[in-house]
């Protein structure tokens, strides 16, 4: 996929993962920690396409996550922490995979799994470092630990959900064409 349909895909999913994760799964928090679906796509966008792509696209969301409403933190730490998975994901999918073999459903959900612990934690030291007077470091622990349990929970559907919308091809396909042998000149 290149070019508009891929910013297609990434403005549909990433759009809707901000919108379910700050209006619908609020009401489904466990111990105030909510499924991280904007880092899950990210995730799932990093495995299908290349590392600069899932980068930019990690700043994209989350920036955007950053400056969505119930926001009560420094803007940039969500921005730097889906960064950091996009890129740490999408290079570890690049360097050890083909680029034309769809992801696994096992690795699809072990790299869902690593990339909310990277993104929950680089949050939680961007928090630490910042001095965010919000929550101390035994609450960090323990929310970073509540949080990766709830992604690898909800990556069971995000992830495969990203990897499909990001790696099918738009439109027909084109028809095979077999190339003719040469014409002999009559002699």
């Amino acid at each position: 996929m290149r070019g508009t349909s891929r910013l297609v895909a990434a403005l549909i999913t990433i759009f809707a993962a901000l919108l379910l994760q700050v209006t619908v799964f609020p009401h489904f928090a466990w111990d105030g920690v909510v499924p991280d679906l904007v880092l899950l796509t990210v995730v799932g966008a990093a495995l299908v396409t290349d590392p600069r792509y899932a980068t930019l696209l990690g700043f994209s969301a989350g920036l955007l996550l950053d400056i969505a409403p119930p926001a009560d933190h420094v803007a940039g730490r969500w921005a730097l922490s889906l960064m950091v998975v996009g890129y740490v994901v999408g290079r570890l999918a690049h360097d050890h995979q083909s680029a034309s073999a769809r992801p696994s459903y096992p690795l699809m959900l072990v790299t869902g799994a690593a990339g909310a612990f990277i993104g929950s934690s680089v949050f939680a030291i961007t928090g630490l470092l910042l001095r965010d007077p919000a929550v101390g470091f035994g609450e960090q622990l323990q929310v970073v630990v509540a949080a990766v349990a709830y992604d690898v929970l909800v990556a069971l559907v995000v992830v495969p959900v990203t990897v499909w919308a990001f790696s099918r091809e738009p439109g027909p396909r084109p028809a095979q064409v077999t190339p003719r042998a040469p014409r002999r000149a009559p002699a």
